[in-house]
């Protein structure tokens, strides 16, 4: 079938709306159509020159959407139901049956390659090239794309789909770090670095659970202003120069815990820093050059790198979505809308910080 996707074709280049060719859905597949689709940063990650899935492709893995259509052998799922869109998974290795889907063994290749497993793509463009079209296993920047039964998680038809597809990575991540990865308590302290949608969705999660104190700490204001909202008790600017000391002082000697979002080695090194004994800092992003600790820095101290909050999405989003509706995860707070032929602008608006959730509409696209 036809759609229209905006597709990335050069490393530097803007995103293009075409019309694409989308082949039916495949065994365990899903045709859908999109209603509403975050903005993540992973989604510059083709844009990188050493990019496992570069140029052309279609990005977008914060779907959510309507089923259209089902593909030989799925049964959870049918034509009709609206689902969220989250990262893909076999099913079948260690990990997988261990309840622990953001660990899979195919997890690189069925995520970050933006081709199905096994190399192929479902969609070409209007001269019949290949496009890469499985970025997350959905390649949601369109108005229809092919996903997989693993990665589509039901959700009530009486939700609004256009709010929902952060769920689906940003906002699992950031909550699942807190409630599955690192499962903090009540009353353990807590610092965030970094206050994006993973950094507010830790936080939301944070108060849930009874975390106190929850620091935040950004760079830029108006980001500490929601996140003391949101849930934080106090909130810090990253270029403090008694960063590190200001953060022991209002922990009581140390954090329980720290989560960093930035993938900034400096930031890393301080998320460590801040530590008790005992304590556990968790990690998410990929840095661009090596962590350097000092000799002590990791004694008596957890660190750990976790992988969409180390959730099972079909667990977790429903009990988000659940939250939100009692008024306790307001992650739509942080959600700027525009129209799919306006992907460019939503990207600017992600890269300066000025907005925290871009919600693409391909809906309202004119």
């Amino acid at each position: 079938m036809k759609a229209t996707a905006a597709v990335l074709r050069r490393l530097d280049g803007p995103y293009e709306l075409e019309e694409i060719v989308l082949a039916p859905p495949g065994p365990g597949e899903l045709l859908v159509r999109v209603v509403g689709v975050g903005m993540c940063h992973s989604d510059l990650v083709p844009r990188r020159p050493k990019s496992f899935a570069p140029p052309p492709i279609v990005t977008g893995h914060e779907g959510a959407g309507v089923v259209e259509a089902v593909g030989e052998g799925v049964r959870r799922v049918s034509v009709g139901d609206h689902v969220v869109l989250s990262f893909d998974s076999c099913g079948d290795c260690r990990n997988c049956r261990k309840g622990l889907p953001p660990y899979c063994d195919t997890f690189l290749v069925r995520n970050m390659f933006g081709r199905r497993a096994d190399g192929t793509t479902g969609a070409r463009d209007a001269a019949g090239n290949a496009i890469s079209s499985r970025w997350f296993g959905q390649s949601s920047f369109a108005t229809h794309c092919l996903a997989t039964e693993r990665n589509a998680v039901l959700v009530d038809r009486e939700q609004p789909l256009e709010k929902l597809g952060p769920l689906g990575c940003g906002m699992l991540t950031g909550a699942g770090s807190v409630l599955v990865g690192m499962k903090i308590t009540a009353g353990a302290s807590f610092v965030v670095f970094g206050t994006g949608a993973v950094g507010m969705a830790a936080i939301m999660a944070a108060k849930v659970v009874g975390a106190s104190p929850v620091v935040a700490v950004d760079l830029h204001q108006h980001r500490l202003e929601l996140a003391r909202e949101l849930g934080a008790t106090h909130v810090l600017n990253g270029t403090d120069a008694d960063l590190v000391s200001r953060i022991r002082d209002l922990t009581d000697g140390g954090a329980d815990f720290s989560f960093d979002t930035t993938a900034n080695v400096e930031s890393i090194a301080n998320a460590v820093a801040v530590l008790r004994m005992a304590g556990h800092c968790g990690l998410v992003g990929v840095q661009s050059r090596p962590v350097t600790l000092g000799p002590m820095a990791l004694v008596g101290k957890t660190v750990s790198g976790i992988l969409e909050g180390g959730a099972d999405p079909h667990v977790l989003v429903p009990h988000l979505i659940d939250l939100w509706r009692q008024g306790l995860f307001p992650f739509d707070r942080l959600i700027e809308t525009f129209p799919l032929e306006a992907i460019n602008a939503a990207e600017e608006a992600t890269l300066s910080g000025k907005v925290i959730k871009p919600v693409l509409l391909p809906e309202k696209t004119t």
